[in-house]
C-alpha cells in the first residue's frame, strides 16, 4: 500500500487488458555527477527490496480499497483485480554495481506484477540517499535537519493560507523522491490539518490517504503509452497508433472521471494532432510533466479554443519539479481561464536542505523491444540512441529543449 495510486488504477487496466506482457524497468539516475554506490550500502539495498517482496495486502487494505475508491458511486477498482492484488508477490529484480561504480536495477516479468515496483524502489533508494548525507551527523546535527524542514513547511502552509491563494489546490505526489516514510506523513498530516480540503485535495500515496482519510489521487503515467508500442512494434504506423490505443482502452475502462490526458510521452505537439475532437470535448483536461509549463498552458487554451471548447471548463493539472513559487505563479497566471491543479512532489516532501537527486524507474523493454520515452525535454528522454532517432522520426518530434532535471 505504500506505492502511489496510479500504480493501481494503470495495474487495473494491465491486470484486466495485458497481463502477462513481458517487460523490463530500469532504474535510471539522472543526477549523473552521483555515482550512488559510492553513497549507500549496495547489500542493504538488496536487503530492502528483498524485504519488499515479502510484503503483502491485508483485508482491512482492501476493504479500504473498496470503500475509498469511488468517484461518483462508481467503484474504480473491481473484485477481479482485488482478488489479484490479495495475493501479489513483487517480481524479482537484478541489482549490480559495474566498473565505474553506477548502479544497475532492472525489474522483470509479466508487466501485471513489474508495474507496482517503480514508487517502492525509488522511495527506499531516495531514503537511503538522505540517509547517506546524514550518516556522520551528531543527533544535534540530525535534529537541525527536521527542524529546518519543518520551517520550510511551516513557510509553505502560510503562504498557500494567503488571499491570493484563495481557490488554488494541490495533491502530494512526494512518495517517489521523500526524505522518509515518516517525513511525508508529517507533511500530509499537517497540510491536512493546517490547510482546507478544498486546497490540499489528497495524496497520490496509498497507505497515507487510508491512514490519515484522505482521497487516493492518480490516473496514468508514460509507462502505458510506452509499453503499448512494444506491444504493437509490427510497424511505424502500429507504433504510432499505440498511443491512441492507450487512450481508447484507458476511457472504456474508466471514462470521464480519470481522464486527465497525459500528452508528452511523444512530443505534446504529436499528441495535439492525433487527438479527435470527441476526446477534445470529453475528457476532463491535461497533465503537464516537461517544458515550459506556462507555454504549456498556453497552448491547452489555445487548442480547447480552436475546438470550440470553453477552456473554463477543463482542467490543467501541473506535475514537473514544482515549488511553491511556481505553484502560485501558474494559479495567478490561469486564474479565470483555465482550472489549474498541482501534484506536488520533491519540494513538497523533501525540502529539508539536503541535496536531492532526479531518480527515475522507467519502462525500458516490452515484448523483447526497446522502449523510447522522447517528452518536451530532451533531458528526460530515455531509449536506446538509435531507438530515439527512430521514434522522433515516427512522432515528428523536432523538440530541441534540454533543461536538466535536478529534482
Amino acid at each position: 500500500m505504500d506505492l502511489d495510486f496510479y500504480k493501481l488504477t494503470m495495474g487495473q487496466l494491465i491486470f484486466l487488458m495485458y497481463a502477462h506482457i513481458p517487460v523490463t524497468f530500469s532504474f535510471i539516475n539522472r543526477s549523473i555527477d552521483v555515482q550512488l554506490p559510492k553513497h549507500i550500502n549496495v547489500d542493504e539495498l538488496r536487503e530492502q527490496l528483498e524485504h519488499a517482496r515479502t510484503l503483502r495486502i491485508n483485508p482491512d487494505e482492501l476493504g479500504w480499497l473498496v470503500s475509498s475508491t469511488s468517484i461518483s458511486g462508481k467503484r474504480i477498482l473491481q473484485d477481479p483485480y482485488l482478488k489479484f492484488l490479495s495475493t501479489l508477490r513483487l517480481p524479482e529484480f537484478n541489482l549490480e554495481v559495474d566498473d565505474d561504480r553506477r548502479l544497475h536495477l532492472q525489474f522483470y516479468g509479466p508487466w501485471s506484477t513489474v508495474v507496482y515496483w517503480e514508487t517502492i524502489a525509488l522511495s527506499i533508494i531516495n531514503e537511503m540517499w538522505c540517509q547517506s548525507q546524514m550518516k556522520d551527523m551528531s543527533r544535534f546535527e540530525r535534529d537541525l535537519i527536521l527542524t529546518e524542514g519543518k520551517m520550510r513547511l511551516g513557510k509553505k502552509i502560510a503562504l498557500l493560507n494567503q488571499p491570493q491563494c484563495e481557490g488554488l489546490t494541490f495533491s502530494d505526489f512526494g512518495t517517489r523522491r521523500r526524505f522518509s516514510g515518516d517525513w511525508q506523513s508529517y507533511v500530509v498530516d499537517a497540510m491536512a490539518n493546517e490547510l482546507t480540503q478544498a486546497k490540499f485535495r489528497g495524496t497520490s500515496n496509498v497507505r497515507l490517504a487510508m491512514d490519515h482519510h484522505l482521497r487516493p489521487i492518480g490516473t496514468s503515467a508514460h509507462e502505458l503509452p510506452m509499453i503499448m508500442s512494444g506491444i504493437m512494434h509490427k510497424n511505424d504506423d502500429s507504433i504510432r497508433a499505440s498511443n491512441q490505443q492507450v487512450l481508447t482502452d484507458w476511457w472504456n475502462l474508466y471514462g470521464h472521471e480519470l481522464s486527465i490526458f497525459l500528452p508528452d510521452t511523444y512530443g505534446t505537439k504529436f499528441f495535439f494532432d492525433n487527438l479527435t475532437h470527441e476526446q477534445v470535448v470529453n475528457w476532463r483536461g491535461f497533465r503537464h510533466d516537461s517544458g515550459d509549463a506556462i507555454e504549456f498552458g498556453e497552448k491547452v487554451i489555445s487548442f480547447y479554443q480552436s475546438h470550440d471548447v470553453d477552456p473554463r471548463e477543463k482542467i490543467v493539472v501541473f506535475s514537473d519539479g514544482l515549488d511553491i513559487e511556481k505553484i502560485i505563479k501558474f494559479y495567478g497566471h490561469f486564474k479565470g481561464r483555465i482550472d489549474t491543479d498541482n501534484g506536488w512532489g520533491t519540494t513538497l516532501t523533501n525540502d529539508m536542505g539536503l541535496r536531492t537527486l532526479s531518480l527515475v524507474v522507467k519502462a525500458t523493454e516490452a515484448c523483447g523491444h526497446g522502449l523510447v520515452k522522447l517528452s518536451d525535454n530532451l533531458a528526460k528522454a530515455t531509449g536506446n540512441p538509435t531507438d530515439v532517432e527512430r521514434f522522433k522520426k515516427i512522432f515528428g518530434h523536432t523538440v530541441t529543449t534540454r533543461t536538466e532535471c535536478k529534482v
